[in-house]
């Protein structure tokens, strides 16, 4: 196989990483930042070149996007004195829930598991209803960042990708 022909099955093949990464920061089954950011570095090494540019641009991006949303995230629950544990029973639940429900288990499966861990832990609908809601807008604000970053990596990655292809 020639270069350009290994070059393009590479890109392909980290393209779909990115759809694999921007599906998992969503659905947090697969570490979707990171498979990016794995993807990326393959394809810098195999492109070579200029692509160490966009690869370094996507690294700072991805990093950003799981640093905002862990500490977004981290410190909203910290703040609303919501341990981890419930946190766990949810995705937990959410796991189970996509077999349960194909598509929309793992939501209402994160939603359930963690009011009931809370409710358990609280013993007070109410109490157990207020922070399961803070958990769940503090995962839907981390999530919505790192997406955020996930779109701005693919968008350098297409650009970069166009340039490169345009350039050969």
């Amino acid at each position: 196989m020639d270069s350009l022909t290994v070059q393009i099955i590479v890109t392909i093949v980290v393209g779909l990483a990115y759809v694999v990464g921007l599906t998992g920061i969503v659905l947090p089954i697969i570490p979707g930042s990171i498979t990016i950011l794995i993807g990326s570095l393959v394809w810098a090494i195999v492109l070579g070149g200029w692509t160490w540019l966009a690869f370094a641009i996507i690294a700072v991006l991805c990093a950003l996007g799981m640093t905002c949303s862990y500490v977004m995230t981290g410190k909203r629950l910290k703040d609303n004195d919501v341990p981890t544990w419930p946190i766990l029973v949810g995705v937990a639940a959410g796991i189970v829930g996509i077999f349960v429900i194909p598509f929309l288990g793992l939501p209402i499966g994160f939603i359930l598991g963690l009011y009931g861990s809370e409710w358990y832990r609280r013993r007070d609908m109410k109490l157990a209803w207020e922070s399961s809601w803070i958990a769940i807008k503090a995962f839907g604000i981390g999530v919505m960042l790192e997406l955020v970053c996930g779109f701005a990596s693919t968008l350098t990655f297409a650009i970069a990708t166009t340039l490169h292809f345009l350039n050969s």
